[in-house]
Order: C-alpha cells, then sequence, then structure tokens
C-alpha cells in the first residue's frame, strides 16, 4: 500500500477504542498526520487524560500500520486528549464538561474521603477538577485538603459578585466550612441548605474543568433533588461498604437516581473498607466488614462496579492531615489512580452511549 493521509487512515479506521467499541478514524481521534520522508507523525486523542488503555490502543495503531506498510517507516504517535462531553453551552457552568454525583444511602462509608481522592487523582492524571462540598450541616473537604480556615475571596462581574474557589492540589474547591466558624454547627432547614447550594453552582467562578464533583451528604434530601433541578448531571457515583446494612441505604441512593422523574445516569459503585491491610503487609486482607457486597450490589442493578479500596491506617492519617492518600506512594494511591481511571472511562462510555441528561422539573 502507497504512503499517504488517506492510506494511513484506512489502516488506523481497524484500530478500535477498547471501551468505545467503534474505530479510531471514525470517532476523531486520528488528528494531525504529518508525513516526512520516512518519518509519520500523528496524535490520538483520547476522551480523558486518565485513560488506562492509552499503551494499548498505540501499539495496536503501530501494529496495524506496520502490517500495511511494512517496518522500514518511523512512527511517532503523540498520545493527547480532550475529555468528551454531551452538555450545551448553558449559562450555568458553560465550561463545565461533565458533573458528577458523588453519594452515599448512608453516612461512615468514607464518601468524602473518596470523592478528595478521586478529585486530586484526576487532576494529578491532567485533567481539570473542581469539587463542591454539598453535605452543608456536616462539611468536611476544608479538613481533607488542609484548607481549615481559608476564606474564598469575592470579585464583581458585571453587577454580580462571583466567589473565587479555593484551589489546592490541582482542585478547585468551595465548602459551607470556607463561609461558616469552623467550630459553630450549620442549623439550616432544608429550603436554606438547598439555596447554598445553588449558589455553590451558579455564583462561583468555576472556569474551564473537565469533571466537577459533587460530594453529596448523606441518604436522599432536599440537597439531592435542587441538585438535579439546577443542573444536567452526567452520572452520579454511588459509594458504600460491604455490609448488609449499608448495602441496604446505599441501594436507596442508587434508585433515587434510577427513578423516571431523575433519571441520572449511574456511572458505578465503588466499595469502600473492602478489605483492610496492614501497611507492612500489603499482600494480607482481612475482610472485616464481608466480601463483595458492593460488588454484587453492582451486579443486581447491572451497573459498573468500579473498584474496591482497602482499609488501611494511612488513608485515615491523610484525611486528618489534610494530604490525601493517593499523593502517597503505597497500594492507596494505586487503589484511588485505578478508580479515576474506571470513573473517566465510564463517563467517556456515558457521553458516547448515551443522550445528555436533563434538568429535572419536580411538581409538587
Amino acid at each position: 500500500m502507497q504512503l499517504s493521509k488517506e492510506a494511513i487512515l484506512k489502516s488506523l479506521s481497524r484500530v478500535e477504542d477498547p471501551d468505545l467499541k467503534r474505530d479510531l478514524v471514525s470517532l476523531g481521534m486520528i488528528q494531525k498526520i504529518h508525513i516526512e520522508g520516512k518519518k509519520v507523525s500523528f496524535s490520538v486523542v483520547l476522551t480523558t487524560p486518565a485513560c488506562p488503555l492509552k499503551e494499548v490502543i498505540k501499539n495496536n495503531c503501530i501494529e496495524a500500520l506496520e502490517e500495511d506498510f511494512g517496518q522500514d517507516f518511523e512512527w511517532d504517535i503523540h498520545m493527547t486528549s480532550q475529555v468528551t462531553t454531551v452538555r450545551e453551552a448553558t449559562p450555568i457552568l458553560p465550561d463545565v464538561k461533565n458533573i458528577i454525583a458523588i453519594a452515599s444511602g448512608k453516612g461512615g462509608v468514607g464518601k468524602s474521603t473518596t470523592a478528595s481522592n478521586l478529585a486530586v487523582a484526576l487532576a494529578e492524571s491532567g485533567a481539570k477538577v473542581g469539587l463542591i462540598d454539598a453535605d452543608i450541616s456536616g462539611p468536611s473537604i476544608p479538613t481533607m485538603f488542609n484548607v481549615e480556615g481559608e476564606q474564598p475571596s469575592v470579585k464583581k462581574v458585571g453587577d454580580k459578585n462571583v466567589i473565587l474557589p479555593i484551589e489546592q492540589y490541582g482542585v478547585k474547591l468551595i465548602s459551607i466550612g470556607f463561609l461558616t466558624p469552623a467550630d459553630s454547627a450549620v442549623v439550616w432547614r432544608g429550603p436554606m441548605a438547598s439555596s447554598a447550594l445553588r449558589q455553590f453552582i451558579s455564583d462561583v467562578e468555576w472556569g474551564e474543568l473537565d469533571y466537577l464533583l459533587i460530594d453529596l451528604p448523606p441518604g436522599t434530601s432536599d440537597i439531592h433533588l435542587t441538585m438535579v433541578q439546577t443542573v444536567p448531571v452526567t452520572g452520579a457515583v454511588i459509594v458504600t461498604t460491604p455490609q448488609k446494612v449499608a448495602l441496604a441505604d446505599a441501594t436507596k441512593g442508587l434508585t433515587m437516581f434510577k427513578q423516571p422523574q431523575i433519571n441520572v445516569p449511574v456511572l458505578g459503585v465503588i466499595e469502600n473498607m473492602a478489605y483492610f491491610t496492614p501497611e507492612e503487609l500489603p499482600d494480607n486482607k482481612y475482610y472485616l466488614f464481608g466480601k463483595e457486597g458492593g460488588k454484587k450490589l453492582a451486579e443486581k442493578y447491572q451497573v459498573e462496579f468500579l473498584g474496591e479500596i482497602p482499609i488501611v491506617q494511612s488513608i485515615r492519617e491523610s484525611g486528618d492531615t489534610g494530604y490525601p492518600a493517593v499523593l502517597k506512594n503505597g497500594i492507596t494511591q494505586k487503589a484511588y489512580k485505578e478508580l479515576a481511571e474506571s470513573v473517566a472511562r465510564q463517563v467517556a462510555i456515558r457521553n458516547a452511549e448515551k443522550k445528555k441528561t436533563e434538568i429535572v422539573e419536580i411538581k409538587a
């Protein structure tokens, strides 16, 4: 086969994206083909910088090209990324590509810890990430990011005041914990808490983001309804622990998003505290709270099982010191990075296969 841009595209049309099950050419992922003698360069634009199959796709491209053109050419392949979105430009969060709800049925399952480490892991992969602490009565994000006592600044944009989020570890943050004294309880009725969430969404200068995570309070409440009535949510992630009592509540959280009037895609289930592993014995697993409860929940409702996070002392220490465990070498770093890859992959699959989520209209 004679070398040309058309011939290269024809060759690469045999290479599939393993997640989207379509070829790279029809997906528009092959760009900037340049031929100079025996050297050929082009870019493969992945759907997320957290793609775990980067090397697999690159090697498949080289294999297809060498099969058609032989081994006399030098193939210079640039693996880049552009996070996909199905959101249309709207006055609220116009430059945010994906909004991800992090939910749980009950408290104490490590939802905020998971949300914090997931946000940092996505940012570490090269994505632009924001995190809203929507747990108005129990904000924990300031502590987990070591920004207790910080206060966001405000600037005037036209005739409107906008809040500038706090930034830490590459993640933009907003929490009621930045706006109230740390030792004071926030005793608000539902409408006040809902109003705060709306302000965090619409009155904060988030700028361009690939992923905006919303760390929801436990259960199913006014806050959840306010979220889906304010912005179209790309998908929801359910955090649970393996034991029966947590799974019963997680089921309620999961089925809430699946209700016809809500209809937010569930990206998958995360099983936190899946097993205990001593730092000095990383190969040992002790299933303190049962085994594979989250996996069975995902199978029952036919959603993706996104991964397991172990109980390790360093995770608790990281939360207390405000330095997320994903930034420390060890088994927890690996677990959270793999979790970020799984979530990013499910967002890309959701955007390729499902229609955009609509803002929910719930009649009283």
